[in-house]
């Protein structure tokens, strides 16, 4: 993510998001989906929203497309 704390090393934190992936699991563990289900539905919509606002070439749509075919297969 741009907007991630870096270390000395220059990489990315990732003691931040874990904390925030646990608070988020326990606060869907504490309220119902009615809840929390239109707050996840406007962070996937917006990361739908960025990735189709880049630029790609077909060559990039068709290795993108055959990578999700890819991990849909293996989900059957």
């Amino acid at each position: 993510m741009p907007d991630s704390q870096t270390s000395k090393a220059d990489m990315p934190s990732r003691e931040p998001r874990f904390e925030a992936v646990v608070r988020w699991a326990e606060y869907i563990q504490e309220n119902p989906p009615e809840v929390w289900g239109p707050q996840q539905n406007a962070v996937v919509n917006g990361q739908i929203d960025s990735a189709a606002a880049v630029e790609r070439t077909p060559e990039e749509i068709e290795r993108i497309r055959a990578f999700a075919d890819d991990v849909l297969d293996d989900e059957e």
